[in-house]
């Protein structure tokens, strides 16, 4: 009897594995800042889903999607989400890493022309620059912001951001070499 019971209960627990699967890969499809564009305002908004809820869903039939958060709440928390339609179409289209990821591709430093192209999204993640020439972490910046600031800012390392906030931090401790201070300028316009 209880050698059939463990028998059992290993094929139960064995059945649920591909279960389990499904609902992590449903978790990982859907967790993330997205970018959408607000049905209501037509401006762009930074939402995240509620990936736990997804992916209980998709274990019984296709996933229930619904916002976690939004950046118009608490004023919009009871709009239709209507903007659920644009994730529903291209879920990894409008995530936020996705976004910057593909902006970064092939892309070079504006300022000592490295390749930034490879995202490394450790320690020495790229930056970015302002028509100013103030630069910024991506942590920084609000998600609903992106699409005004990629079609503004430069591409810039990692290195070249920490001098340049150093530079604008503590300039009288900068000394530059004229020559290549020409170039880095020229660079960046």
């Amino acid at each position: 009897m209880d050698a059939l019971f463990m028998l059992f209960a290993v094929l139960f627990v064995l059945s649920l594995i591909p279960l389990a699967f499904l609902g992590v890969r449903t978790y990982r499809r859907y967790r993330g800042v997205r970018v959408i564009v607000c049905p209501e305002t037509c401006a762009a908004a930074a939402v995240e889903l509620d990936a736990k809820h997804a992916a209980a869903t998709d274990l019984f039939g296709d996933a229930d999607l619904r916002l976690q958060s939004c950046s118009r709440w608490p004023e919009r928390q009871d709009c239709g989400q209507e903007c659920l339609a644009q994730i529903e179409a291209a879920p990894e289209d409008c995530l936020a890493r996705t976004i910057l990821a593909k902006w970064y591709a092939g892309a070079t430093c504006a300022l000592c022309g490295r390749d930034v192209s490879e995202l490394g999204w450790g320690e020495h993640k790229p930056a970015l620059m302002s028509p100013d020439r103030k630069t910024f972490e991506w942590a920084d910046i609000a998600p609903e912001d992106l699409p005004g600031v990629l079609a503004t800012y430069y591409r810039i390392c990692w290195d070249c951001h920490v001098a340049e906030s150093f530079r604008a931090s503590h300039p009288e401790l900068v000394v530059d070499d004229p020559l290549h201070r020409a170039s880095r300028r020229a660079r960046a316009s």
